[in-house]
């Protein structure tokens, strides 16, 4: 009998030996994980600086690291520029990292025609709690042929004039809720020296997104930019779009911005408003994380927020700024398995709930129902969102537009302020953007 167990437990032995090497290989399409080897996921993100946001976002990385020790986690952080130009190369190529920070509408639309992208409508729907939560609208610009391929992980107005108000009285001058109020103000702040309005435009999407796109609003309205964009009954050569480039190199001629606009980046821009060196700086909602972490007392505590003012005779609604909804995480069309399962676990950690809730407490607005906390949100992120509670989200420019054609305005905007012909920029983007709607 006992010869007989004996044998018994031999052939057991065995049989488990060959289904654990028949194992081995099925698992490969996935990634691993059943055996015990760690699954390795890759993520492209902008989260390289120091403002809150970016610590948030990285310390639910480390987070997750810590808490799925069975999941190595490959990150690379990259300036937003830089991960827009690097995400459209390995496109080109179908080398799309496991998870990455992408753009709604235009950059969606691309990604999903080109087979790189795929849909999250089945975690979605797991998780109806998560989904129902968006605000109105939150998730079009994530939806294609009626699938949904992100959801967004902030709420991103891209167009504020931040302002100093202590340089405003030290020098009488009155914060502008008029047009010719602010060309007042920018001429008497060059008369005493001081830089009206900072610009970094060295990596030329800022003076699009962040004045541009809430300037042409203002003078030709959000339903004649739609139409440009299909070239459906108006075009980029149309007067009243000549008219909103002219108002831009106007500003530029005024003295508006100081010189050397041009050279300078983003965070040089806002480092000059750091130091006390211009009136107003005019950028997104994303820079307040970045006032509230860096920018010293003496400055942060006398900025406040306010709007583009309104142009006298614009079709546009004076009570809106640019934006979006915010930057979403795209999932590689290649992931299966277990990669795919350890993917979606940290997707749901940055954009879930409690991702946005740390972002909301990161200062930064989300696209997501959650009461902000105002006597723990610092006072200027509240004066931002109580301001956001007024004002209504129009386009941005590189959110309709194909990429090449944002290409052409980004340039031509360069091009304008350094003394560009209106009318000549304004026949290029036409191109650009008739010979995209034509694919």
């Amino acid at each position: 009998m006992a010869q007989k167990w004996i044998a018994l437990l031999c052939s057991a032995a065995m049989l488990a030996l060959l289904l654990a090497g028949c194992g081995g290989g099925s698992n490969a399409a996935g990634g691993a994980g059943e055996s015990g080897d760690k699954v390795s996921i890759t993520i492209w993100h902008n989260w390289t600086g120091q403002d809150a946001k970016a610590v948030a976002m990285r310390k639910i990385i480390e987070d997750f690291r810590a808490e799925h020790p069975d999941i190595d986690v490959i990150d690379e952080g990259l300036p937003t520029d830089g991960l827009r130009t690097r995400l459209r190369t390995v496109a080109a190529a179908n080398e799309m990292p496991d998870l990455f920070v992408m753009w709604p509408d235009a950059m969606t639309k691309e990604f999903v025609k080109g087979d790189l992208l795929q849909p999250i409508d089945e975690e979605l729907n797991a998780n109806p709690e998560w989904k129902d939560n968006f605000i109105p609208n939150a998730l079009d610009g994530y939806t294609v042929d009626g699938k949904i391929y992100s959801v967004p992980m902030n709420l991103a107005p891209s167009s504020f004039i931040y302002y100093n108000e202590a340089i405003f009285k030290e020098h009488g001058v009155k914060v502008p809720e008029t047009w010719s109020e602010l060309e007042t103000a920018i001429k008497t702040f060059n008369e005493k020296g001081v830089i009206p309005i900072v610009l970094g435009n060295k990596t030329n999407w800022v003076a699009q997104s962040t004045l541009f796109s809430t300037l042409a609003d203002r003078i030709t309205g959000t339903d004649w930019f739609l139409k440009a964009v299909s070239q459906d009954g108006a075009k980029f050569t149309d007067p009243e779009f000549v008219q909103a480039l002219s108002t831009l190199q106007d500003l530029g001629k005024q003295g508006a911005f100081q010189e050397g606009f041009n050279s300078i980046d983003e965070t040089q821009m806002m480092q000059l408003y750091f130091q006390g060196k211009a009136a107003m700086v005019i950028n997104g909602g994303w820079a307040l994380a970045n006032l509230v972490n860096n920018a010293p007392p003496e400055v942060l505590d006398n900025t406040h927020i306010t709007i583009l003012p309104a142009i006298e005779g614009g079709k546009g609604d004076p009570q809106t700024t640019a934006g979006v909804v915010g930057t979403g995480l795209g999932v590689s069309k290649k992931l299966t398995g277990s990669k795919k399962e350890a993917a979606m676990k940290l997707f749901y950690e940055l954009a879930g709930p409690d991702g946005q809730k740390a972002t909301l407490n990161s200062s930064t607005l989300v696209s997501y129902k959650i009461e902000l906390d105002k006597s723990q949100a610092h006072p200027l992120f509240v004066e931002l969102y109580e301001l956001m509670q007024k004002v209504k989200i129009t386009p941005v420019y590189d959110s309709k537009l194909g990429s090449a054609a944002v290409e052409v305005v980004n340039n031509g905007l360069q091009e304008l302020l350094s003394g560009g012909n209106p009318q000549d920029i304004a026949q290029k983007i036409q191109d650009a953007q008739a010979a995209a709607a034509a694919n």
